[in-house]
């Protein structure tokens, strides 16, 4: 049983941001810092990519563990209540990430993801970027 009520709890859902997230930004100053030049959150491509860098055809998606359930990560834990109701959120959140990776990559797209628990050692994640960039 959720100790929230309905009201709280949506309020509570709703201040979650889509974009501009800490993950995010880091990692657009770790490629601003390695000189890279990039474009965000480009509406004309699908899914609305979170950093886009047109030269290199590269569009990068920085995904939050929990909420796109990265594999084998601890912040990718399921809640104890409502079980169905966030096994369904969560598979249709799977589904449309797999339907916007192949739109892109059908568009002549490269695309690569960034997991939120990544951007938690600045060096690791400098070392990852550079080995989806040329």
């Amino acid at each position: 049983m959720d100790r929230l009520s309905k009201e709280k709890r949506s309020w509570n859902m709703r201040r979650i941001p889509s974009s501009n997230t800490k993950p995010e930004i880091k990692v657009r100053r770790q490629l601003h810092a390695l000189g890279y030049r990039f474009r965000l959150h480009r509406a004309d491509l699908p899914g609305k990519p979170d950093i886009v860098l047109p030269k290199h055809r590269l569009a990068i998606l920085v995904h939050g563990c929990f909420w796109h359930r990265h594999r084998g990560c601890k912040y990718a834990y399921s809640p104890k209540t409502r079980t169905e109701f966030w096994k369904n959120k969560f598979n249709s959140n799977v589904q449309r990430d797999q339907l916007v990776i192949q739109e892109l990559e059908r568009l002549g797209w490269n695309t690569a993801i960034v997991w939120e628990c990544e951007t938690r050692n600045a060096d690791s994640l400098q070392e990852l970027l550079l080995g989806f960039l040329p």
